[in-house]
């Protein structure tokens, strides 16, 4: 029998994830979003960026070429406006909002 196994009942890591990624429900928004925009031939691939500042969902129109747009959530914004961000290629904030859904219903893609 070993000794050394112990049952971890609150696992604070898990606290921990929960607070800089995305949430289940806001994860549900951008890939149907994702995938809508596959369908339409506009992305082809995505990629997740993490710090403990932001955590971003990047698309690609190539995998071999730089992100077109970033979606990010930042965990300690400096208004409430700036909580979800669109961000272009060169970093220049396209859009921000308090709510993802709104932010990402009320986009027209085609003309970014």
């Amino acid at each position: 029998m070993n000794r050394n196994l112990k049952l971890v009942i609150n696992n604070s890591f898990n606290d921990q994830v929960k607070k800089h990624f995305f949430e289940k429900y806001e994860l549900k928004i951008i890939l149907d979003l994702y995938a809508q925009m596959v369908s339409k031939g506009s992305w082809k691939d995505y990629g997740l960026t993490i710090s403990s500042k932001q955590v971003g969902f990047s698309v690609f129109r190539n995998a071999a070429e730089n992100a077109m747009y970033k979606i990010c959530k930042n965990f300690r914004p400096q208004n409430k406006n700036l909580k979800y961000l669109i961000i272009d290629s060169r970093e220049k904030i396209l859009k921000s909002s308090y709510n993802l859904k709104n932010l990402l219903n009320n986009i027209n893609w085609k003309k970014l």
